[in-house]
Parts: C-alpha cells; structure tokens; sequence
C-alpha cells in the first residue's frame, strides 16, 4: 500500500484545482477523501481505478443532492492507492468508521447476529447463541431477530425433544424436569431415552436447520411407516406428530421455495429524505423474517442506490454472505469487490417468489420510516414535558437511570440504563456488581455504583448526561448528590424516584435537586410516562444481573470439588437422598450404601461437606 499523497494546491486557495489534481492522479485501486478547507474529512470513497473514478465527480453532471452539496466543500483531496480492489475496500471501511466522514452513509455495525447452537457435549443440547464461537458447536444461521431464532427452538424442542438445559442443570438432575413432563424433552439427564434414539433426533434437527427439510419429512415418514408395520403403534404415532409439525410450519411459510436455498433479500427505500436498508433473510428456503437498518451518519439526502450500496461494502465485511442476493434497483459493480473470490450472485428477482419476497422487503422498509418518524415525534414531545416539568433550560438529550438489586443481601448489582433522544441505547446500559458493603446497604451500594460511573465523567474519559434518575426516595438521591458534590459534578442535575403508596404505579413522588417540596406529576404527563419507562427498564436490567449473578454463586454443587464425583456418582447420590441437602444430612455410613461408593469416598465426601 502506498503512502497519501494530496492535491498540489496551496493552502489558502479558495477553490480546489480538480484539473490539476486529476493529472497527477494514479489509475491504480485505492482510497481518496475529499476534505474542506479546515482539512475535516467529508467524504471517502474507493476505487478499482482512482483516475477514472475521481473524475466523475468532476467531469459529469447528475449527482445526488448530498453530493453536490459535498462538492461544493471541496477544498483539497488525498489519495491512498492499494495492491487490490479488495484491499482498497477494507481500507474504506476502516476509514468511513474511523473518521465517520459528514457525507457518506455509515450503517450501525451490529456484529451481534443470534444463531443456533448445537453444542458438542456428549448429550447435544439446543440454544440460543449470540457471541463468539466455541469450536466444538455447530451454529446455524445467522438470524434477523432474536424472535425467529426462539420460534425456530420451539419448532424443534416440539419435534425432536432436545434438551436445551445448561449443562450445570443437565449434570445435577435426579429426576425429569418441567419440559419432560410437557413433552418438549426426552430426558436424557435421567437416562429415558437411549444414546442412539437422542443422536438420531440430533442429527435429524441438524438436517432441518441445514435446510433440508424435504429429507426429514422423508426419513420420517419412513420411520412411522416401519414402527407401525411393526405394531409399535406409539412410537408411530410420535413420528406422526413430528411429520405434521414440521409440515405445519412449511405451510405457513407461503412464500417459501421448494428449492431449500439461501437468499438475502435487500431492499433500499427513501421516504421523505430518510433512507431504509430492510435486509430479509431466507434460509434452506424458508423466510425468517427481516430487519430494517438506517444510517447512522450521512449529511443530505442520499438516494436508494447509494444506500444500498454503502449496505452491501459494510455489511458483508462483517457478515457471511448467502449464495444470492436479491436487489431491486440497479446495483454498483464497484461494491462487488466486498466478495473477493466468494461467489456471490447479486442480481434482481427472477422468478414471482423471488418478486414477493422483494415486495414484502420494500413495504417492509416504508412501514419501518413511519414508524421511526412516529417514534421520533413522540420522542420529542415527552422530553419537551419533562424539560417542562423539571424546569431545565433544554429537553435532556442523554439520560442515566441507576437501580440496585439484591436479594436479602445476596449478590448485589447495580444497573445504569441509558436514554438518549427518548430512546434507550443498550450499547451504553452498565452493570456494576457491588462487593465490600454490608450486606443490604443500598445506600452504600448506590454510592459504589455511582462513584465508579462518574469517576470517568470528573476525568474527561465518559460523557456526562443532562439528567440523572435514582430509582429510591430521598435517602438515595440524597447519597447521589454527595457523590457528585464529592466529584465536583454538582452542575447535573438529577432525581430521585420514590415509589408510591403501595408500589402503585402513577403514584411516584419525584424528589427533584433544587426543589424544597416534593413534585408529584399527573398520571398522564407525557414527561411522566417517560420517567417511568426509564426507570423499570433500569429496574428489569438490574433483577436480571442481581439474577445471573446469584444463579452462577449457587449454580455450582458442593459434590464437584470432591475428587471421584463424577456425574453418574453425583446423580446416583442425589437420586438415593433427594437432593444436595440430604446428602449432606447423612452419615459416612448412608453415603456407603449408595451403589459405586466405598468407604473412603463416602469419607471424603461427608469430610467436603461439612
């Protein structure tokens, strides 16, 4: 890759000489920014042949709004030439993210996509996954949404009855659990089914998840036909039940394709100067559903064609990308080089299937610009009432709300929620979990919490937000504020939220810094229904912590650490007492009637637990 090399202009020139520029230029691939007179970056772009491609902003007419707008900025232009066009493109995308220029369209990279996955244990179990990947696990997918993954698990938990228990559970069973008795797993903690019917049930729903229904709906039918040829009539009747499920959720998909193929179907829209990328995802032939992205950056109003294209550079750099992509508008061969030597067919619809799904991608991505401009508008008013209502100088752009969750004392954790523009950012929500208080101390809990927040805003290295809340009444505000007096953070202002006469909700008093009296808002104030919104958000977000933390403590059994427990003995011990607590309730003796433990194992397990 070869070093930048920039316009000869001077510096105080107050047009930019593209001819000039031009001359000089190199046709090999590369990156080029076009940067204003301050030498902010407004563009970047990448090109498979830099001369031909930067001219056409100079030498032709017809540009999109937003780039003639950028064109008129032009002050000075640097280049980056490359050894490829697909090395000129993760540079691109770097520098696009890196510089986040005024005017090109940058997508929020979510590289968090849910999967399915089938563990490698000896007994396979079934579960959401979203995250790195482990090696031993096959994963299938990606999904659009976390909901098509769960329907997709029910669908198979209904059919094949895999267990999807963690293994700490799996372990430790001395008995079937809840989904055995409603038939959605075939127990095989407790050994009721055989290790050569559950494989065949594994490999069955790895069929099915690859796409290829059509052979597990055949197998099937084969197996009920043998089982009742032989008079098995209940087992039939089981496989009978499996064939019309999966059948069942072919049916519902009344645009699928028989020929059980991968697709991405992308469709980019613009409704009054907004943009819309609505990528629907069909996999083995099935549609799983879709998701809208809309930029998150990106000056001026940009066409379909520019949006889609942005799309396609970012998100398959991140993402694997299917066989085929359906597109409806024309499409840049330029930004085929994000599939270097994949191959990838990118090409409109070509059969009325196809048509559909592009259809229902194109509405799909209209009704999602509505409802982002209602959420918008909405957004706004409720913080204009709590601006309002709070009597602050401006509506509040970034709110924090903290809670604090234990239970008796026990694995305590505080939340920190996020709202900013009157939606909340996940990508901003903290947990802090709180150690060296006494137990139960919310108050010294929330001051930890508190502190260890805004000690980055009192140093420069977090941004502060114009409104705190405190889930608690006057003594954790008041805590609150001692915090930000002590970090000299005086200036936020914040409130503490007491719950009302029996917990109701609407019955809330506000205890507002600044205010001598308590406030206590009507039940239909917009700014109200606002702070409520934030605060159980904070809330669930703190149970749901406070409840990992406390199920890893005590999701561990006692009997693990003891050497020679494995986990036959261990189920064998607690199936013999029922439970950990009796087994800890017995003497050496009971321990030694239990089938494969002698003497000096049951002494090193009564020595262990007491």
């Amino acid at each position: 890759m070869s070093s930048n090399s920039s316009a000869p202009n001077s510096a105080d020139a107050a047009v930019f000489d593209a001819k000039r520029f031009l001359e000089a230029l190199t046709e090999a691939p590369g990156v080029y920014r076009f940067l204003d007179a301050a030498g902010h970056v407004l563009y970047v772009g990448k090109a498979k042949n830099l001369r031909k491609r930067v001219s056409t902003y100079f030498q032709k007419g017809g540009h999109s709004p937003r780039i003639a707008l950028m064109l008129q900025q032009v002050a000075n232009a640097e280049i980056t030439a490359t050894r490829s066009e697909a090395e000129a493109l993760i540079l691109e995308n770097t520098l696009i993210k890196k510089l986040a220029p005024k005017y090109n369209i940058l997508f929020r990279d979510d590289k968090s996509y849910p999967y399915i996955m089938l563990t490698g244990d000896e007994v396979p179990r079934l579960a959401f996954h979203r995250g790195a990947f482990d090696k031993k696990a096959k994963y299938f997918g990606p999904f659009p949404s976390g909901g098509a993954v769960r329907e997709s698990l029910l669908l198979l938990q209904k059919t094949f009855l895999l267990r999807t228990c963690e293994n700490a559970v799996f372990a430790h069973r001395s008995r079937p659990c809840l989904l055995h008795q409603i038939h959605l797993c075939k127990g095989p903690c407790v050994g009721l089914v055989s290790a050569g019917e559950y494989g065949r049930d594994v490999r069955m729903a790895e069929l099915f998840l690859r796409g290829r229904q059509g052979e597990v709906i055949e197998r099937l039918t084969a197996q009920m036909q043998e089982a009742a040829e032989a008079l098995r009539f209940e087992e039939a009747a089981a496989l009978r039940d499996q064939v019309r499920a999966l059948q069942a959720v072919l049916h519902r998909q009344y645009v699928s394709s028989t020929r059980e193929e991968d697709a991405d179907i992308l469709a980019a829209v613009v409704v009054h100067g907004e943009l819309c990328v609505n990528l629907a995802m069909v996999r083995g032939g099935l549609h799983l559903g879709d998701r809208a992205f809309f930029p998150k950056s990106g000056d001026g109003e940009a066409d379909a064609a520019e949006g889609l294209a942005a799309f396609i550079e970012q998100h398959y750099l991140e993402h694997p990308a299917p066989a085929r992509l359906v597109v409806g508008i024309e499409f840049e061969e330029e930004s085929a080089a994000v599939f270097a030597d994949k191959k990838v067919v990118v090409a409109p619809p070509r059969n009325e299937m196809e048509r559909a799904w592009l259809a229902m991608a194109e509405k799909n991505a209209e009704l999602a610009i509505a409802s982002r401009r209602h959420a918008k508008a909405r957004a706004g008013g409720r913080l204009e009432a709590l601006r309002a209502a709070l009597d602050l100088a401006e509506p509040p752009a970034r709110i924090e709300c903290f809670d604090i969750s234990h239970t008796m004392g026990e694995g305590t954790v505080a939340s920190c929620v996020v709202c900013v523009d009157g939606a909340m950012k996940k990508s901003d929500y903290r947990r802090f979990n709180i150690s060296g208080i006494e137990p139960g101390d919310d108050y010294a809990a929330m001051r930890q919490a508190l502190t260890r927040r805004y000690e980055k805003v009192a140093t420069g290295e977090s941004v502060a937000p114009e409104l705190i809340l405190i889930d608690g009444g006057k003594g954790q505000h008041r805590v609150a504020r001692e915090v930000l007096a002590e970090l000299n953070l005086e200036h936020l202002p914040s409130v503490g939220i007491a719950k009302g006469e029996e917990r109701k909700p609407g019955l809330e008093t506000l205890f507002v810094h600044g205010r001598a009296e308590p406030l206590q808002l009507a039940s239909d104030n917009a700014g109200f229904h606002l702070i409520q919104e934030i605060r159980d958000e904070a809330h669930r977000f703190a149970i749901a912590g406070h409840r990992a933390r406390r199920a890893k403590a005590r999701g561990r059994s006692r009997l693990e650490d003891v050497p020679g427990i494995g986990p036959a003995r261990r189920r064998r011990l607690l199936a013999h007492f029922g439970g950990l607590d009796g087994v800890m309730a017995a003497t050496v003796e009971d321990i030694r009637r239990v089938e494969g433990i002698s003497k000096k194992l049951a002494e090193e397990i009564y020595s262990a637990l007491h």
